[in-house]
């Protein structure tokens, strides 16, 4: 630590963002789990809503809703919630950081295109690139354990 302060530093802060990011996606899915997404219609009624609601959407957006999200509502309610558990638990052990990365940001990215776009989107995108260059879960985390153990693996690079 004293001979790469900033570094440490550095390592630090990126440690304390993918935390803030786990309880992000757990927060997201507890409050699903006890309004009850899983087993209601509120996932389709959002989606409708959004559709029709001020602002106008971009046709892709549109499209996306009327075509693809609000016919499949539930099975994407199950998706979203259950993988935000799976994200947040597996960035908070610092589990297949990179992949659950990936999945963040395929999930963050379908929330843009579904409507759902406001200012923390943008640094969601980012900070999951970066967890997907930077080996944090070497770091601090379940992965640099598993890569030893399994160094072929994919899942813990």
């Amino acid at each position: 630590m004293k001979k790469h302060p900033f570094k440490t530093i550095g390592i630090t802060l990126f440690l304390a963002g993918r935390y803030l990011f786990a309880l992000f996606f757990l927060y997201g899915f507890w409050h699903k789990l006890v309004k009850g997404w899983l087993w209601s219609d509120k996932m389709h009624n959002y989606f409708v809503e959004r559709l029709h609601a001020p602002p106008q959407l971009n046709d892709f957006q549109a499209l996306y809703l009327d075509q693809f999200a609000i016919p499949v509502a539930m099975p994407i309610a199950w998706i979203v919630t259950i993988g935000e558990l799976i994200i947040g638990v597996c960035l908070a052990l610092g589990l297949s950081v990179r992949a659950n990365a990936a999945f963040a940001l395929f999930m963050v990215l379908n929330f843009a295109a579904g409507g759902f776009y406001n200012l923390t989107l943008p640094p969601f995108m980012i900070f999951s690139v970066l967890m997907m260059i930077f080996p944090s879960g070497h770091w601090l985390g379940l992965d640099k354990q598993l890569n030893r153990k399994y160094p072929d693996s994919l899942w813990f690079k």
